[in-house]
């Protein structure tokens, strides 16, 4: 019976029509030096959308926006002048950080200064306020007008075991609180005039040279109305030695700090410090845009199926060696974005489903996932109509590999979906291998999971077929060093197998959806079900 089972399975999966010579090419093409790594608001974006629209019109889409192949976002740009400092008083001496060795701060208001002046410092552990879970850092703590120092990630991301039973935050596996803009956010609510995020490699998941290598570039925000005056006057990161060296200068240990900090009940240390910096700034305002495409559904075509990938990169960014300074972004993301045109290849030269298929390349994902936030908050097609969906950034170019792995699994029927197509494949599903790094919050999905819309981000998991134990581990490590590099560039030599296999299984999915009549929803214990059971409700 599993034998007939699953010949039944396999033979519902369509046949691969997945070009590897146009994914190469597009993928090439999008990341090549001509492009200036695609940043926002620049002649790179200009020649990105412009292309990407040529390929929806060859592939035989149509114009996604009412008639528009373009969905305008606006944007501000704040540049920093970066002579900035960030100097901390009230201690054994004063203590001044510099910018990109010591820290990084930026303001997202627009104004052309934001001074922060002698603002009482507070140690606010992992800057939490999670009721559901009885957790506040902020419990007892009035932090308006004063800079909070804040720890990365979760209190116990140092826990083995990662999921639901393994501890209050989960265990290993990030939730949404140890993400660094969800601090950000809850320090805005609480008052706060500003708040440093004390970096540490492990648990933020990258090195500080992530950070930096951006630091000189402009900050990128939607343009509202507010002008950004609700954020937090000044945001940024410091280094775990400058956090250590500021809080010794008040008598405090750092260790003792965060062991203080994982414990239910911490609550938040006043300091003698304050901190002062003044940021000069200049504003520039642009609309960036989303490219979108659409394959109007046979029956049901105002029932739609969503595809999304950020055709967004980090533009110009600090030189390497070599004196490179275009941060091409090759794997990340004109992978996903060539990935998602020949999806919409394929399901162009099919039979037209019965509901529609939407394919949208957002704008600056890389500023904070804020294309698809536009899309998702200014919807051209009511969330309440849209089934669900795939979103696709940064693809296996390593080769086939023998498991699936979902981010943030355990949340929606999606992935049930997924894992029978991944079995069809021979492939079963694999645990995230560094749950801590909460990957599942940080791309363009997690705009439309926030707003209700189930959204699947999977992707190729386990070990390398056919290669020894290890290799794959040791791949995605290479790649490590290229995130966010200029070294992030088009290589002839990737083997894009198992970017086919994953395409495969997001077309079958699609394709479910899409002939379907289900709507997946989230499981109950879901942060996003409520919302979700309230759109399809008005919907209806």
């Amino acid at each position: 019976m599993k034998t007939l089972a699953l010949a039944l399975l396999l033979a519902s999966v369509p046949a691969a029509a997945i070009s590897v010579d146009q994914l190469k090419l597009d993928t090439k093409t999008l990341s090549s030096d001509a492009f200036e790594g695609r940043a926002p608001g620049t002649a790179g974006e200009a020649k990105t959308v412009d292309y990407l629209i040529s390929r929806m019109k060859a592939i035989g889409l149509q114009p996604g926006n009412k008639g528009q192949w373009t969905q305008d976002v606006p944007l501000a740009a704040i540049t920093l002048d970066p002579k900035v400092t960030l100097t901390f008083a009230g201690g054994a001496a004063p203590i001044t950080l510099n910018y990109i060795d010591d820290m990084v701060v930026w303001t997202k208001r627009q104004v052309e200064r934001q001074v922060l002046a002698n603002a009482p410092v507070v140690f606010v552990g992992y800057g939490i306020n999670a009721p559901e879970r009885g957790w506040n850092d902020y419990a007892g703590a009035d932090v308006r007008g004063k800079t909070v120092i804040i720890l990365v990630n979760d209190p116990d991301w140092e826990t083995g075991a990662a999921g639901k039973d393994a501890g209050l935050f989960e265990g290993r596996a990030m939730t949404y609180y140890g993400r660094y803009s969800y601090k950000y956010e809850e320090a805005m609510r609480q008052g706060a005039a500003a708040a440093i995020i004390i970096h540490d490699t492990e648990p933020a998941a990258y090195p500080f040279s992530v950070i930096t290598s951006t630091a000189r570039a402009p900050k990128i925000d939607l343009d509202l109305p507010d002008k950004g005056m609700k954020r937090v006057g000044v945001e940024g990161w410091m280094t775990k030695p400058a956090a250590t060296q500021v809080l010794a200068a008040a008598g405090l240990d750092l260790a003792a700090l965060m062991a203080a900090a994982k414990v239910k009940g911490f609550k938040a240390v006043e300091t003698r410090l304050t901190a002062s910096a003044t940021l000069d700034n200049s504003i520039t305002r642009s609309l960036s845009k989303n490219v979108m495409g659409i394959l109007p559904g046979a029956s049901r075509p105002d029932e739609v199926v969503l595809y999304s990938a950020h055709w967004d990169h980090l533009g110009r960014c600090a030189a390497n060696a070599a004196g490179d300074d275009i941060c091409n972004g090759a794997v990340d993301n004109a992978s996903g974005t060539a990935g998602m045109l020949a999806i919409a290849a394929d399901f162009a030269a099919g039979k037209r489903p019965a509901r529609s298929v939407l394919f949208v390349a957002v704008t600056a994902e890389e500023s904070g996932l804020l294309g698809s936030r536009w899309y998702a908050e200014n919807p051209v097609y009511p969330l309440g109509r849209t089934v669900g969906g795939v979103n696709m950034d940064s693809l296996n170019v390593i080769g086939r590999m023998d498991g699936l792995t979902v981010e943030g699994a355990g949340k929606s029927e999606l992935e049930a979906m997924a894992l029978r197509l991944a079995r069809a494949q021979g492939r079963t599903l694999r645990a995230e291998a560094t749950p801590e790094k909460g990957f599942y919050f940080r791309s363009d999905h997690f705009s439309f999971a926030k707003l209700g819309v189930p959204m699947l981000a999977a992707g190729s998991g386990g070990e390398l077929v056919g290669k020894p134990k290890g290799s794959a581990a040791a791949a995605v490590a290479r790649f490590g060093k290229d995130y966010h590099q200029p070294s992030d560039e088009y290589s002839p030599d990737w083997d894009w197998s198992g970017a086919v296999q994953d395409l495969e299984l997001y077309k079958g999915l699609g394709l479910e959806l899409a002939n379907g009549s289900a709507w997946p929803n989230w499981f109950t214990d879901s942060e996003f079900r409520a919302i979700r059971d309230a759109s399809r409700s008005a919907a209806k």
